[in-house]
Protein backbone atom coordinates (compact mmCIF):
# COMPACT_ATOMS: atom_id res chain seq x y z
CA UNK A 1 0.00 0.00 0.00
CA UNK A 2 2.88 2.36 0.78
CA UNK A 3 4.28 1.84 -2.73
CA UNK A 4 0.92 2.68 -4.35
CA UNK A 5 0.56 5.72 -2.07
CA UNK A 6 3.96 6.97 -3.28
CA UNK A 7 2.98 6.38 -6.90
CA UNK A 8 -0.36 8.11 -6.35
CA UNK A 9 1.43 11.13 -4.90
CA UNK A 10 3.81 11.19 -7.89
CA UNK A 11 0.94 10.96 -10.38
CA UNK A 12 -1.17 13.58 -8.64
CA UNK A 13 1.80 15.96 -8.49
CA UNK A 14 2.06 15.78 -12.30
CA UNK A 15 -1.60 16.57 -13.05
CA UNK A 16 -2.25 20.24 -13.67
CA UNK A 17 -5.51 22.00 -12.86
CA UNK A 18 -6.73 24.28 -15.66
CA UNK A 19 -9.60 26.48 -14.43
CA UNK A 20 -12.51 27.34 -16.72
CA UNK A 21 -11.60 24.83 -19.43
CA UNK A 22 -13.30 23.86 -21.69
CA UNK A 23 -15.97 26.18 -20.32
CA UNK A 24 -16.42 28.52 -17.33
CA UNK A 25 -16.82 26.73 -14.02
CA UNK A 26 -15.00 23.54 -15.08
CA UNK A 27 -11.68 22.59 -13.47
CA UNK A 28 -9.93 20.53 -16.17
CA UNK A 29 -7.42 17.90 -15.04
CA UNK A 30 -4.56 18.09 -17.56
CA UNK A 31 -2.45 14.91 -17.72
CA UNK A 32 0.05 16.19 -20.29
CA UNK A 33 2.65 17.10 -17.60
CA UNK A 34 2.40 13.50 -16.34
CA UNK A 35 2.92 12.15 -19.86
CA UNK A 36 5.95 14.43 -20.32
CA UNK A 37 7.62 13.08 -17.16
CA UNK A 38 9.21 9.71 -18.02
CA UNK A 39 9.30 8.56 -14.37
CA UNK A 40 5.63 9.34 -13.76
CA UNK A 41 4.49 7.92 -17.13
CA UNK A 42 6.50 4.73 -16.55
CA UNK A 43 5.10 4.35 -13.02
CA UNK A 44 1.55 4.78 -14.35
CA UNK A 45 2.14 2.30 -17.17
CA UNK A 46 3.61 -0.26 -14.77
CA UNK A 47 0.72 -0.05 -12.29
CA UNK A 48 -1.91 -0.36 -15.01
CA UNK A 49 -0.03 -3.28 -16.62
CA UNK A 50 0.10 -5.03 -13.22
CA UNK A 51 -3.70 -4.67 -12.96
CA UNK A 52 -4.08 -6.25 -16.41
CA UNK A 53 -1.93 -9.22 -15.38
CA UNK A 54 -3.64 -9.54 -11.96
CA UNK A 55 -7.04 -9.68 -13.69
CA UNK A 56 -5.87 -12.26 -16.27
CA UNK A 57 -6.54 -9.94 -19.20
CA UNK A 58 -5.71 -11.16 -22.70
CA UNK A 59 -6.31 -7.82 -24.45
CA UNK A 60 -6.41 -4.14 -23.57
CA UNK A 61 -9.06 -1.75 -24.87
CA UNK A 62 -8.20 1.95 -24.91
CA UNK A 63 -11.06 4.43 -25.09
CA UNK A 64 -10.76 7.34 -27.51
CA UNK A 65 -8.72 9.41 -27.22
CA UNK A 66 -6.57 9.64 -24.09
CA UNK A 67 -7.25 5.96 -23.39
CA UNK A 68 -5.13 5.28 -26.49
CA UNK A 69 -2.20 7.16 -24.97
CA UNK A 70 -2.39 5.11 -21.77
CA UNK A 71 -3.69 1.79 -23.09
CA UNK A 72 -1.14 1.14 -25.84
CA UNK A 73 1.98 1.23 -23.61
CA UNK A 74 0.10 -0.72 -20.92
CA UNK A 75 -0.66 -3.45 -23.46
CA UNK A 76 2.98 -3.57 -24.55
CA UNK A 77 4.21 -3.70 -20.94
CA UNK A 78 1.74 -6.48 -20.07
CA UNK A 79 2.47 -8.43 -23.28
CA UNK A 80 -1.10 -8.08 -24.55
CA UNK A 81 -2.81 -6.93 -27.72
CA UNK A 82 -4.24 -3.42 -27.92
CA UNK A 83 -7.71 -2.67 -29.31
CA UNK A 84 -8.84 0.92 -29.92
CA UNK A 85 -12.47 1.77 -29.23
CA UNK A 86 -13.23 4.75 -31.44
CA UNK A 87 -15.94 7.29 -32.01
CA UNK A 88 -18.37 6.16 -34.72
CA UNK A 89 -17.12 6.48 -38.28
CA UNK A 90 -13.39 6.44 -37.46
CA UNK A 91 -12.64 2.76 -38.16
CA UNK A 92 -12.56 1.22 -41.65
CA UNK A 93 -14.17 -2.13 -42.34
CA UNK A 94 -16.75 -4.09 -40.38
CA UNK A 95 -17.43 -2.71 -36.91
CA UNK A 96 -19.64 -3.31 -33.93
CA UNK A 97 -21.16 -0.15 -32.50
CA UNK A 98 -22.76 0.84 -29.21
CA UNK A 99 -24.68 4.03 -28.62
CA UNK A 100 -25.06 5.69 -25.23
CA UNK A 101 -26.66 8.75 -23.72
CA UNK A 102 -24.79 11.88 -22.79
CA UNK A 103 -25.98 14.69 -20.57
CA UNK A 104 -27.26 16.45 -23.69
CA UNK A 105 -27.79 14.04 -26.59
CA UNK A 106 -26.14 10.75 -27.43
CA UNK A 107 -22.91 9.33 -28.86
CA UNK A 108 -21.70 6.10 -30.40
CA UNK A 109 -18.47 4.10 -30.14
CA UNK A 110 -17.15 1.32 -32.37
CA UNK A 111 -14.63 -1.51 -32.43
CA UNK A 112 -13.47 -3.66 -35.34
CA UNK A 113 -15.75 -6.70 -35.36
CA UNK A 114 -12.86 -9.19 -35.62
CA UNK A 115 -10.64 -7.70 -32.89
CA UNK A 116 -12.51 -9.21 -29.94
CA UNK A 117 -13.58 -12.85 -29.80
CA UNK A 118 -15.01 -15.37 -27.37
CA UNK A 119 -12.38 -16.29 -24.82
CA UNK A 120 -10.82 -12.82 -24.70
CA UNK A 121 -10.60 -11.21 -21.26
CA UNK A 122 -10.52 -7.49 -21.89
CA UNK A 123 -9.19 -4.77 -19.60
CA UNK A 124 -10.55 -1.30 -20.39
CA UNK A 125 -8.05 1.52 -19.84
CA UNK A 126 -8.89 5.23 -19.78
CA UNK A 127 -7.59 8.41 -18.23
CA UNK A 128 -10.73 9.60 -16.42
CA UNK A 129 -13.94 8.09 -15.13
CA UNK A 130 -16.43 10.94 -15.13
CA UNK A 131 -20.13 10.14 -15.69
CA UNK A 132 -19.33 6.57 -16.80
CA UNK A 133 -21.24 6.69 -20.09
CA UNK A 134 -18.37 5.82 -22.41
CA UNK A 135 -17.02 3.14 -20.07
CA UNK A 136 -20.47 1.56 -19.70
CA UNK A 137 -20.90 1.54 -23.49
CA UNK A 138 -17.48 -0.10 -23.90
CA UNK A 139 -18.47 -2.87 -21.46
CA UNK A 140 -21.62 -3.54 -23.48
CA UNK A 141 -19.65 -3.47 -26.73
CA UNK A 142 -17.03 -5.93 -25.43
CA UNK A 143 -19.73 -8.36 -24.31
CA UNK A 144 -21.62 -8.03 -27.60
CA UNK A 145 -18.39 -9.05 -29.35
CA UNK A 146 -18.45 -12.27 -27.29
CA UNK A 147 -15.54 -11.31 -25.02
CA UNK A 148 -15.44 -11.05 -21.24
CA UNK A 149 -14.67 -7.86 -19.29
CA UNK A 150 -11.65 -8.44 -17.06
CA UNK A 151 -12.06 -5.00 -15.49
CA UNK A 152 -11.70 -1.28 -15.95
CA UNK A 153 -8.72 0.75 -14.78
CA UNK A 154 -8.50 4.53 -14.90
CA UNK A 155 -5.89 7.04 -13.86
CA UNK A 156 -8.41 9.21 -12.02
CA UNK A 157 -12.04 9.16 -11.02
CA UNK A 158 -14.12 12.28 -10.66
CA UNK A 159 -16.21 10.88 -7.82
CA UNK A 160 -18.62 13.80 -7.64
CA UNK A 161 -20.00 12.93 -11.12
CA UNK A 162 -21.32 9.49 -10.09
CA UNK A 163 -19.67 7.41 -12.81
CA UNK A 164 -18.86 4.52 -10.46
CA UNK A 165 -22.48 4.15 -9.39
CA UNK A 166 -23.59 4.11 -13.04
CA UNK A 167 -20.88 1.66 -14.09
CA UNK A 168 -20.90 -0.96 -11.31
CA UNK A 169 -24.16 -2.69 -12.38
CA UNK A 170 -22.86 -3.02 -15.96
CA UNK A 171 -19.56 -4.49 -14.71
CA UNK A 172 -21.43 -7.37 -13.05
CA UNK A 173 -18.65 -8.04 -10.54
CA UNK A 174 -15.64 -7.16 -12.72
CA UNK A 175 -13.28 -4.79 -10.88
CA UNK A 176 -13.14 -1.03 -11.33
CA UNK A 177 -9.78 0.40 -10.28
CA UNK A 178 -9.11 4.13 -9.99
CA UNK A 179 -5.57 5.13 -9.12
CA UNK A 180 -6.60 8.63 -8.04
CA UNK A 181 -9.87 9.97 -6.65
CA UNK A 182 -10.43 13.66 -7.33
Amino acid sequence: MTELTGISELLLSRIRDVPDYPEPGVMFKDITPLLADPSAFTALTDVLAELCVANSATKVVGLEARGFILGAPVAVRAGLGFIPVRKAGKLPGATLSQSYDLEYGSAEIEVHAEDLVAGDRVMVIDDVLATGGTAEASVRLIRRAGAEVAGIAVLMELGFLGGRERLLPALDGAPLDSLLMV
